[in-house]
C-alpha cells in the first residue's frame, strides 16, 4: 500500500467513524428531547399573585402549563374576575396561549365523601361548574378529592358515595375533553383503596392524581408498587417535597427533602408517562414557609436531575 492509500484509508476511517458516531448521538438527543418532561405549577404556591404575574413567571421560567387552585385568594375559580363572562374567559385563555403555555388543570374543592344530601349536592355543583369552566378554557382536567373516611360514617358505603360522585361526574362530562381527577389526598391515600375507587368508577372521563408525598407520607408504600397498581388510572402528577420533623411537615425545595421522587419519576417514564409533573408549593396553607418568587423559578432546575 502506497503512502496516497494509506492517507486516503485513514480518511475513510476517520469519517466513518464520524459518522458512526452521529449516529449515536442523534439517537440519544432525540431521545433526551422525547423524554423532557411537561412542567407546571399550581397557584397554591402564590395566593397573592395576579393572573397576569402567574403567566409571566410561568413563561419566563420554562413551565409549560399552569394549574388554576384559585387566585388571589379566590378558591372557587368560577367567582373568579378573570373567567367572569366569555369575554373575560377569552381574554384569560389569549393571555395564556400567546405566552406559550396551557391550563392543565382546574383545582376544585370539592370532596366525594359527603353523605348529607343538602351538603353534597354543593359539592357536586361545585365540580360540575368546574367542568363547565374548563370546557371553554380548553382544559383537560378537573380535580376533586376523595377526602375522608369519616368515623361516623360506614367505610364501605362512605367508599361507595366517592365511587358514585366520580360516576356522575364523569357522566357529567361526557362529550367534552374534560376529565375528572380524584387527587390521593387526606385518608385515602392507599394503593389499594384507591385502586378499588378506580375500578369501580371506571370511565373515559375519570382519572386519579397521583400525589407522591401525599401518598408516601403517610402510607410509606414503595412508589413503584402504588405505579405499577394504579398506572391505568394516572393522568396528573403533583410534585412537592418535604421533612417529616416531629411528625409535622415541613416543606423544602424539590430535591432537599424525604419524598421519593427518584422512585416515583423513574417508574412514570419507564411506563412513558406523558402528563405535566405539577409542583404544588402550598403557599396558601402555609403562609411562612418561602415565597413564590424564590421557589417556583427553582422547580424546573430541580427536576433535570430527574430527567
Amino acid at each position: 500500500m502506497n503512502k496516497n492509500d494509506q492517507n486516503t484509508r485513514r480518511n475513510f476511517l476517520k469519517t466513518a467513524s464520524s459518522l458512526a458516531a452521529v449516529a449515536m448521538v442523534e439517537p440519544f438527543f432525540e431521545c433526551v428531547k422525547k423524554t423532557k418532561p411537561f412542567l407546571s405549577f399550581s397557584t397554591l404556591g402564590c395566593p397573592k399573585w395576579s393572573f397576569e404575574t402567574i403567566v409571566t413567571c410561568a413563561a419566563k421560567n420554562g413551565y409549560h402549563g399552569i394549574e388554576l387552585r384559585g387566585l388571589q385568594g379566590q378558591l372557587d375559580l368560577t367567582k373568579c374576575p378573570e373567567f367572569s363572562s366569555p369575554a373575560r374567559i377569552t381574554a384569560s385563555k389569549k393571555l395564556v396561549v400567546d405566552s406559550g403555555l396551557k391550563i392543565v388543570d382546574l383545582g376544585s374543592s370539592a370532596k366525594m365523601h359527603i353523605a348529607d344530601p343538602t351538603k353534597r349536592k354543593i359539592q357536586l355543583d361545585e365540580a360540575k361548574r368546574f367542568i363547565d369552566l374548563a370546557v371553554s378554557l380548553n382544559c383537560p382536567y378537573v380535580r376533586v378529592f376523595p377526602d375522608d373516611l369519616p368515623k361516623e360514617q360506614d367505610r364501605n358505603e362512605t367508599i361507595e358515595l366517592i365511587i358514585n360522585g366520580l360516576r356522575e361526574l364523569g357522566d357529567y362530562a361526557k362529550g367534552s375533553t374534560v376529565s375528572v381527577l380524584l387527587e390521593s389526598h387526606g385518608k385515602v391515600v392507599s394503593k389499594d383503596i384507591l385502586h378499588q375507587i378506580m375500578q369501580n368508577a371506571e370511565n373515559s372521563h375519570i382519572g386519579l392524581i397521583w400525589d407522591v408525598w401525599n401518598m408516601w407520607s403517610v402510607t410509606k408504600e414503595p412508589p413503584k408498587e402504588v405505579h405499577e397498581k394504579l398506572k391505568k388510572y394516572i393522568r396528573h402528577i403533583h410534585i412537592k417535597d418535604a421533612k417529616l420533623i416531629a411528625g409535622k411537615e415541613q416543606y423544602v425545595p424539590i430535591g432537599q427533602g424525604e419524598a421519593p421522587l427518584s422512585e416515583a419519576i423513574k417508574a412514570l417514564r419507564k411506563d412513558g408517562y406523558k402528563g405535566y409533573y405539577s409542583f404544588e408549593w402550598e403557599k396558601m396553607w402555609h403562609p411562612d414557609i418561602e415565597e413564590p418568587e424564590n421557589v417556583l423559578p427553582f422547580y424546573p432546575k430541580a427536576m433535570q436531575k430527574y430527567f
